[in-house]
């Protein structure tokens, strides 16, 4: 019997397509409600800042652990485990996040969070990747990609509907997610796992991505990749605000400025999955990404966000647009890895991308101080500079993955 042939429109895709849109307006809900929710809490003004570094953090260090666990579980039990256990997970600690009274609960409980989150894409990629045409893996990522991002604008309308009621966000995230478990339910493995289980190979064995010299390079390099996009994320446009006020940009509001830069990251991540199909190539889709990034990152710093809040809003989504690569990174981590660690590499991979996130923080802090360079800005682009510069080695070292056959193990 010939395997069912599965669209880019099909179940698993959708399915896919919506976990994502739950997955990014949970994840990024924070950087919405931060500056509200800590009013409310009674959070110092001149302590906002610290401490959101200091919950983003651990909301990091969540994902990074969350990603290597999923990553295991989805080789070990399959793909479909992943996709159930973390939305559960996820959606029960985002639900809890709308009861936090104090910031020590609140760092806890997105932590929590994290843990959960960390499945979510990484699982659909994989399991996407493995069902559908070779031709279709790019088109499909769009999909998913495109739905997904969407959630930081739903997560954006939400809190501007409800005056500011960061609570009412989390239990409406929390709400969405557990409603997506019903749709779960409908999701098959994939006939190139279920074959790969059959052969009584070891099935995510995570010390196989740091035990073998290639597989240990090919793995980090998936990482270095994705480095820019949460520089952009985390640094650039979740405290833009600190941004505007060093420009002298009145007027500027932090959470539009996450909701836009979300609008273009979503044709960026339609149009990377586009142009990856059209010329045949994962490799130069990135460089064309990179050299966008790197032209806003220097019209950003060199006309000190443009002036005025409308021009640092578009400035800001011209780095959206450029950070669009966030799903194509994690195909090509799919696309590198034999069936038995597909999941364990295509999961882990984005979340050790925003586990670094606390690294890129420390090295920012490290840099503004008034040991080094003394000044915000400054320091901004150099550690900007230095992120693009590791992530352009990466490109430059990694082999192509564009129409390679999957069905393939590691040995």
């Amino acid at each position: 019997m010939q395997p069912k042939q599965y669209g880019i429109l099909s179940l698993p895709v959708i399915v896919g397509a919506l976990g994502f849109f739950v997955d990014i307006y949970d994840l990024l809900l924070f950087n919405i409600v931060r500056r509200s929710s800590f009013a409310d809490l009674g959070v110092p003004e001149s302590s906002m800042k610290d401490i959101g570094e200091h919950i983003i953090s651990w909301q990091m260090l969540g994902l990074t652990v969350g990603g290597i666990l999923w990553g295991i579980l989805g080789d070990k039990k399959g793909r479909k485990s992943v996709l159930f256990g973390s939305i559960l997970l996820y959606s029960l600690a985002t639900i809890a996040n709308g009861f936090v009274q104090t910031t020590d609960q609140y760092t806890w409980l997105r932590f929590i969070a994290g843990l959960g989150l960390a499945g979510e894409l990484g699982a659909s990629i994989t399991l996407t990747s493995e069902l559908l045409p070779k031709e279709k893996r790019g088109i499909a990522a769009a999909i998913i990609a495109t739905s997904g991002v969407m959630g930081t604008i739903t997560a954006y309308f939400i809190h501007d509907w409800s005056g500011g009621d960061w609570r009412l966000c989390y239990f409406i995230g929390g709400g969405m997610g557990l409603a997506l478990l019903f749709l779960r339910m409908g999701v098959l493995d994939s006939r190139m796992y279920d074959n790969a289980k059959e052969k009584h190979i070891q099935m995510g064995n995570f010390l196989m991505l740091i035990n073998n010299r290639e597989r240990f390079f090919r793995y980090m390099r998936g990482i270095l990749i994705g480095l820019p996009v949460w520089y952009i994320i985390g640094v650039i446009i979740s405290f833009s605000d600190e941004f505007a006020k060093q420009f002298g940009i009145a007027g500027f509001d932090q959470p539009k400025a996450l909701m836009l830069q979300y609008v273009a990251l979503a044709f960026g991540d339609m149009f990377a999955g586009i142009i990856s199909n059209l010329i045949k190539s994962r490799k130069k889709t990135l460089y064309l990404y990179y050299a966008i990034t790197a032209l806003f990152l220097f019209l950003f710093f060199a006309l000190k966000g443009g002036g005025s809040a409308t021009n640092m809003y578009l400035l800001c989504m011209g780095l959206g647009f450029g950070s669009g690569i966030s799903v194509l990174y994690i195909t090509m981590s799919a696309e590198a890895f034999g069936t038995n660690l597909r999941a364990t590499a295509a999961i882990s991979i984005p979340n050790l991308v925003r586990g670094c996130l606390p690294l890129l923080l420390l090295l920012f802090q490290f840099l503004r101080s008034e040991k080094v360079l003394a000044n915000y800005v400054t320091a901004a682009w150099v550690t900007g500079a230095l992120v693009m510069l590791i992530g352009i080695i990466a490109v430059t070292k990694t082999k192509e993955t564009f129409a390679k056959e999957l069905d393939f193990v590691e040995l």
